[in-house]
Order: C-alpha cells, then structure tokens, then sequence
C-alpha cells in the first residue's frame, strides 16, 4: 500500500480535464430529491467535514437566517463527532475517542442544513458554504485516504494513466444518485471535477495531519474526544490541553 503522501501526490497530479471526462463520461444532474442529504433507515446522515469548512459554516451557514460571528460557541449547531469507534452509554449519549467531524443531524437523523418546500423539493440552506464532499456527491476519488460517500459505489471509471498501465479499476467512483445518467454540460463537468481534485488532496492533507498530530486520549467516561488534524478537541470545537 502506497503512503498517506505518495497518495498525496497522485491526488495533485489528477488532470481536471480528466476527471471531468470521466464525469461527462457517466452523467449527472442534481434533482433535488434530499436523499444525500437524508438518514437512512436506522442511520443518520454522515458527510465529513473539515475544521475551516465548520467555522465557515459557523460564520454563514444561515441555520438562524442570518450571519452569526459568534465564534466556537455554534460549533455543534454545524458539526458533531464522526461516530465510528464511540460507545454507546446506558442514558443513549457517546463516548470515547474518534476521528473527524460529521456535518450535524436533526432529530430525524438527516442534516441539519436541509431543508423541504411544501412540494417536498430539498434545499440546502447552506448551499454557496456548502463543505466539498456535498458539492461533490455522487462522485469520489478511491485513494486509501480520502472518505467515501454513505452507500456503496455503484460504477467506476479508470482515467487516462490507469489504462495506460494496464490498471483497470475505477479512480473516479460514483455513489448511488437518481440524478446520473442525465446530460451534463462541459463548464459543469469541470466545475465538478475541480472541486472533486480540491476535496481528494484536502482529505489526504487531513489525513496526513490527524497522524502527525494524533495522541491518544484518556477520555472521561460520558467524555468524546475527536481527532482532528489541528489536534485532539471536545465535541464543541474547543482544543483539549495535552
């Protein structure tokens, strides 16, 4: 297996004339249908977002209708830890250490920034903030570090360079979406694909920060701890003093 920055590499050097290929190659336009924004079943939504993307949507994600600059205090209106690796406790509550944030959820387990119209059709309201892996779903790029979207990949394309080397399997994933399959223009399919480049080396610089940085924890019971790459926090944000 390759390392965290040989991974790194190959992510900075995806061409985004590719990528959008590959995406104009499979087709898609949003529909607004909700349902990457939506739980599913017993599970909640889980999208990862990044740190400065959480104080970015502190700052504008419009939860309230208007701007906040209040600082950290909001951090858990728009983030949450990842939940992998907590336990559960007997009062329903999390403890123990994880790694990343999670966009926040509501009591129906679907993101806090969603939202329906009386017609059912969804909006994000944080939509112009939105963080990478939303404006990027259906597609991933598969590199051991970066994070896949909820759902199994359900297609797969090789770029340009994978089948020159007799490499086969699919760099650019796609997710499950009723919006593929439809007409994408070439202006769109770049736009996309450049996020989709932007979203693979910042989830690998993330990656390579979490393991520079990492230290485990002690965490008091009832306590979660969340690593991040700034270091190890509490659920509000709030760096935890080694």
């Amino acid at each position: 297996m390759q390392s965290l920055e040989a991974e790194l590499e190959q992510a900075r050097a995806l061409a985004v004339a590719d990528l959008a290929d590959a995406i104009e190659s499979i087709g898609f336009e949003c529909t607004r249908c909700g349902a990457c924004c939506k739980g599913t079943g017993e599970d909640e939504h889980t999208a990862t977002v990044f740190p400065d993307e959480v104080r970015e949507l502190e700052r504008t994600g419009g939860l309230d209708g208007e701007d906040d600059t209040d600082g950290a205090s909001d951090w858990r209106d728009v983030a949450r830890p990842m939940p992998y690796g907590l336990r559960e406790t007997a009062d329903g509550n999390r403890e123990g250490e994880t790694f990343e944030w999670a966009l926040q959820t509501d009591g129906c387990g679907d993101c806090v920034f969603y939202e329906e119209d009386e017609s059912g059709t969804g909006a994000c309201v944080a939509h112009d903030d939105r963080p990478l892996i939303c404006r990027t779903y259906p597609f991933s790029v598969a590199l051991a570090g970066t994070s896949q979207p909820m759902g199994e990949a359900v297609d797969s394309v090789a770029l340009p360079a994978q089948r020159e080397a007799g490499d086969e399997e699919g760099l650019v994933r796609v997710h499950e979406c009723e919006g593929l399959g439809r007409d994408i223009s070439r202006e769109d399919a770049e736009e996309l694909a450049a996020a989709l480049k932007e979203r693979a080396v910042r989830e690998l610089e993330e990656a390579i920060g979490v393991r520079d940085t990492y230290a485990p924890a002690d965490p008091d019971p009832g306590e979660v701890v969340v690593h991040d790459s700034e270091g190890a926090k509490g659920i509000d944000g709030t760096p935890i003093d080694e």
